[in-house]
Formats: structure tokens, C-alpha cells, sequence
């Protein structure tokens, strides 16, 4: 008897096969992440942009202290060494250039550089203190006391020579004399003591002081104590 031969219907599934709940998932996770950066560029688009920095710019120099640098320069050109400070721009003198020792006359060999200092001078409006040093050595002559009377006689005799020779308006010139107490260096060694004694022309900061609130200094010191 013949056997009717058994037919088999292929299996369906296999390692190939990707079951329907997968490809659900798959799908749902896709829409997530379309969904995400949808409202990612929403946000993107509703935020303003932001505004581009300002380049920073530098300070600017007041025009009084601009025309302190200005001089500055002319002096340095003059082969001066000027130093700009708090109270101005101060040209530092010593008595060697200027004075014979122990006397006030301006040296007839100091005529250029003084002439040179007021060509600036008269190129600014700025006031114009002269204020004479000098050193710790006792003076006693004919003609001073001490060396406050000597710093101070020197501080106006160049005041007379810029107001009379060289045209600076008298108007902005004052006086002050120190004596020896206020040194630039030691007075124990001769170098220290010949730095000590000079004179100081200063060409005032206007601006700084009307901010501190301080007076001209007008008047000339000559006390007469040690």
C-alpha cells in the first residue's frame, strides 16, 4: 500500500524575520525624535539673538593731562628729562646749571636751557610754580641767613628772568622755597647733597587741582628759621 507523501508548510519567523511589535517600536521612537527637534528649532526661532559686544574702548587721557604729555615731549626733545607727577610735570633744575654756589644770580650759561623751558612754557595756559631746594650744609653770609632764604631767592630770581627775558606772563608764576626739607637724596654724601640742591619748575595740573580742592601756590616762602 502506497504511502501518500507528507507535504510541510515552511516555517514562517526565523532570525530573519522582524516581528510587527518591533517595527512598532522602532517607528514610535522615530517620531520621538522628529517630535524632539521639532520644538527644538521652535525654541531656537523664539529666542532673540544675541546682541554682539560693544569693542572696548579705551580710557581717553583728559585734555589737561593731555597737554602735560604734549610738553612733556617738547622737553624731552630739548634733551630735558621731565617727570609727570600728581601735582604736574615738574623739570628738576640743580644749582650747578643755574647758580654759582651760595649765590642767587642765574648763571649767564643757563640762558639756553631756561629759554628753551619757557618756549614750552609759553606754549600751555598751564600755571607755573618755582620751587627751590637745598641741601643740609648751614649757609650764613652776606646776603642769607639760611637756606631757606637761599632756596627761596633762587625760586624768584628765575621767575624774574622768565617774566623779564623770555615773556611768560608773570601772572602765572609762582614761588615756593623748601630750604632743605624736602631732599630728593641723602645729604651724608656730596653726590646726595648736590642732587638736594635745585630748583623745580613745575607746570601745574589745573585740573587735579581744582579736583583736590587746593589754592595756587602764591605766596614765597622766606622763613627765617634754621
Amino acid at each position: 500500500m502506497l504511502r501518500k507523501p507528507i507535504s510541510r508548510e515552511p516555517e514562517l519567523g526565523g532570525r530573519w524575520t522582524v516581528s510587527y511589535v518591533d517595527v512598532l517600536t522602532l517607528l514610535l521612537v522615530l517620531f520621538m525624535a522628529i517630535s524632539a527637534q521639532a520644538v527644538r528649532l521652535q525654541l531656537n526661532r523664539a529666542q532673540p539673538a544675541p546682541e554682539p559686544a560693544a569693542p572696548a574702548q579705551s580710557p581717553k587721557t583728559p585734555p589737561a593731562r593731555q597737554a602735560l604729555l604734549e610738553a612733556q615731549a617738547k622737553l624731552e626733545e630739548f634733551g630735558l628729562h621731565p617727570t609727570l607727577e600728581t601735582r604736574g610735570l615738574v623739570i628738576s633744575l640743580p644749582q650747578a646749571v643755574l647758580f654759582p654756589p651760595g649765590s642767587d644770580e642765574v648763571a649767564a650759561s643757563a640762558y639756553p636751557v631756561v629759554e628753551q623751558i619757557a618756549q614750552v612754557l609759553l606754549s600751555i595756559p598751564n600755571p607755573v610754580c618755582l620751587v627751590g631746594h637745598a641741601d643740609a650744609v648751614p649757609i650764613h653770609n652776606r646776603r642769607f641767613r639760611n637756606n631757606w632764604e637761599l632756596s627761596a631767592a633762587r625760586s624768584l630770581r628765575l621767575l624774574e628772568l622768565l617774566v623779564n627775558r623770555y615773556g611768560v606772563p608773570e601772572g602765572r608764576l609762582s614761588t615756593a622755597g623748601y630750604g632743605s626739607q624736602r631732599p630728593r637724596d641723602t645729604n651724608e654724601t656730596a653726590q646726595g647733597r648736590a642732587a638736594n640742591r635745585r630748583v623745580e619748575i613745575v607746570i601745574l595740573d589745573a585740573q587735579e587741582q581744582a579736583a583736590a580742592g587746593e589754592p595756587k601756590p602764591e605766596e614765597l616762602t622766606t622763613d627765617s628759621g634754621p
